[in-house]
């Protein structure tokens, strides 16, 4: 049954090699019809890998003790999940939207061919794997930002590389460093540290146990390598924007998941500077995104910096250490992945029918794009932390998480839900004033929403993230029996 492993990442890699070396014709069925399959197919060969309680599959050997290889568990299935469901939908919406844009045949094939890298990320068994498809997901991703092939977002996309390198780098220079340190590179849950080994050299594993965080939390957006995250936006294809957002992100999130839980160990870093350094540059991110979004006028680039601080509420949740951070983190995971889908798609869907970009020309919108601006509603209301949407028990489980932290400065415990609560006053800041100008300000015009194709999979995404917030019991018990796994 381990071969069910490598289904979801082969049947959309050869799909997009498939298009990627057939050449481009005017016919547009054939294509959008083999992109829709691949999305659905792969979504469904995700059944049978969840149904099995752990899956491995060896794939190569770099050497004996250095085996690439998939490994299905609850961590990893929980991400697949999340991003094969959101970058199908997100695929669904991009078919209207990219006929505007051109070159569909090469976009497509970079998306399927990049489901394909995420979901052996998604199962990757240990940090070798890992890392080797956290580089692919880089170089095939990075296209797609470019796609226009304008100036600008040529220069969006080498922003994105060079930031998205040095991140990896730095991940990559911890591993050399710290492989005498460890038993095996194998994800395992408590670590992999070999307490003898780092006698006395706790200090110097500490440091680059931070390098390495930093790295994973550049595609996460965190500071001080956050800088490609509202560059990148603004060039990119709305849809490719929302995946970026929503999924490339976690990417990074993932990441620092499985280094804190799975390879460094969560004893080794509770109560040092390295806890009290990591809490410090998410609260920072968080903050600070939220007011540079406050300030900015563009609408992807405004989203660009919500997620910025968005997703460093998730890194936030972890670096706390506890069981209450980390259940917040996993929810807040998948709240940001669908409320911020819905707001960059709604955001593409305003773009595509006016033109305009501007948040104080979006006057009015909401009577003109009803269907499109309720879906962004409630995706912004979620983003904000009002119930019954998930943003509010997510948030509050961070907040808790805060709260039951140990070890670190006892300001830093109290700060947390400060910072929670003053960003979440900001994120009303400059997401409200674009829904009450849009549906009671400016003239009276005639309804002319986008099409159904488009507005579906907003709504899709609008009402589960309602759903899942209404009724979030199974998801917390779920995390909850996680938690205690990796937290030996």
């Amino acid at each position: 049954m381990s071969f069910l492993l490598l289904l979801p990442v082969l049947v959309p890699v050869l799909a997009g090699l498939v298009l990627l070396l057939v050449p481009a014709t005017d016919k547009k069925l054939p294509r959008t019809a083999l992109t829709i399959a691949v999305l659905v197919i792969t979504v469904g060969l995700l059944i049978p890998v969840m149904l099995q309680e752990s899956l491995t599959l060896t794939l190569f050997t770099l050497s004996d003790s250095l085996p690439v290889f998939l490994h299905a568990d609850t961590l990893g299935k929980i991400f697949a999940c999340v991003m094969a469901f959101v970058w199908a939908v997100a695929g669904l919406y991009s078919f209207h939207y990219m006929a505007h844009e051109g070159k569909e045949q090469r976009y497509y094939a970079l998306y399927l061919i990049s489901l394909g890298i995420l979901m052996g990320l998604c199962f990757s068994g240990s940090i070798i794997t890992f890392y080797m498809f956290f580089e692919a997901m880089t170089l095939l991703t990075m296209p797609m930002v470019m796609h226009s092939g304008k100036k600008e977002a040529v220069a969006a996309g080498l922003k994105y590389l060079i930031y998205s390198v040095l991140g990896a780098s730095l991940v990559l220079l911890g591993v050399f460093v710290l492989s005498p340190c460890v038993d095996s590179f194998s994800f395992t849950a408590g670590g992999v540290l070999n307490a003898e080994k780092i006698a006395g050299k706790e200090g110097f594993v500490l440091t680059f146990a931070l390098l390495m965080l930093v790295g994973f939390g550049a595609k996460a957006g965190l500071f001080p390598l956050h800088g490609w995250l509202p560059t990148a936006h603004p060039a990119a294809p709305s849809p490719a924007s929302a995946v970026l957002s929503g999924v490339i992100t976690k990417a990074g999130v993932l990441g620092v998941m499985r280094l804190l839980f799975c390879y460094l160990g969560v004893d080794f870093l509770r109560g040092t500077w390295v806890q009290t350094a990591f809490m410090s540059l998410a609260l920072l991110t968080v903050f600070t995104g939220s007011l540079l979004a406050l300030r900015e006028n563009h609408l992807k680039r405004r989203l660009a910096w919500s997620s910025v601080s968005q997703v460093s509420y998730i890194l936030f949740g972890l670096s706390t250490l506890t069981p209450q951070g980390f259940i917040g983190a996993l929810l807040h995971v998948i709240c940001h992945s669908l409320v911020k889908d819905t707001l960059f798609m709604s955001a593409g869907a305003i773009i595509l029918k006016t033109e305009k970009t501007d948040v104080r020309d979006l006057e009015g919108i909401g009577r003109q794009m009803p269907v499109t601006m309720g879906c962004f509603t409630v995706a912004s209301l979620g983003l904000i932390g009002i119930p019954p949407c998930m943003g509010f028990i997510s948030k509050w489980y961070l907040a808790q998480g805060s709260l039951n932290a140990g070890g670190v400065p006892e300001f830093l415990t109290w700060l947390g839900p400060v910072v929670l609560l003053v960003s979440a006053l900001l994120t009303a800041g400059y997401l409200m004033p674009i829904i009450s100008n849009g549906f009671f300000k400016g003239e009276h015009v005639e309804k002319n929403d986008v099409p159904y194709c488009m507005l579906v999979p907003l709504m899709i995404l609008a009402v589960l993230s309602v759903l899942l917030g209404a009724f979030p019991g199974m998801l917390t018990e779920l995390f909850t029996q996680l938690s205690a796994a990796l937290m030996l």
